[in-house]
């Protein structure tokens, strides 16, 4: 197997790459995260997701780099990171009652710092109505603060979610069906047993 290293230091991450069987190391990048002038949300999560993936292909070098960059959007503002505790109110006040938009561009590096494939994931997610003392609660537990758009769907903000329109992974932070089959096309991925392989017990 191809050394593959994960150019991200969220948990959440991880554990959905895990899922697919793959061995890999974990090298975080440590890109500012900060949108240019006129830079359109696509644009801009693509751009980190390369530039994520570049910088870790550069430290470790031989290797292929598997690097993503999650953002929440509502009326074609870019949702990043808060602040602080106050950003975060802010950006679940604005969300609240609403449907947003969760964006996630991922982006594979080949050993040598080349681009070999990216892609980009859309899903909506409808929040009900949230009250003021919710808002307060969550942002209590600290769980906001380094999340998009301040919440986490598969943590406390669950119960703020009315429904889901397209991948529930992409929400999380990293669409795991597509990203099967980016792996799967480079090779990336463990051999399936042959048929006369014999079963674990």
């Amino acid at each position: 197997m191809s050394r593959l290293v994960l150019g991200s230091a969220s948990p959440r991450r991880a554990a959905l790459l895990r899922t697919l069987g793959v061995g890999f190391e974990i090298v975080a990048s440590d890109l500012p995260e900060a949108a240019a002038a006129g830079e359109s949300a696509d644009a801009f999560a693509r751009r980190v997701a390369r530039e994520k993936g570049a910088a870790v292909a550069r430290a470790v070098p031989g290797a292929w780099v598997l690097s993503a960059d999650t953002i929440v959007v509502v009326d074609g503002a870019i949702l990043g990171k808060p602040l602080d505790d106050g950003d975060a109110r802010a950006m679940l006040q604005r969300l609240s009652g609403r449907t947003h938009e969760v964006v996630t561009a991922v982006a594979l590096t080949a050993p040598g710092g080349a681009l070999a494939a990216e892609l980009l994931v859309r899903s909506a997610v409808a929040f009900r109505r949230l009250t003021p003392a919710e808002i307060d609660a969550y942002v209590a537990t600290g769980e906001p603060a380094d999340k998009a758009g301040a919440y986490a769907i598969q943590g406390g903000a669950a119960g703020f979610v009315r429904r889901v329109s397209g991948s529930y992974t992409n929400v999380v932070g990293l669409p795991i069906d597509e990203v099967r089959e980016v792996l799967a096309r480079h090779a990336l991925l463990p051999a399936a047993p042959g048929p006369g392989a014999p079963r674990a017990p």
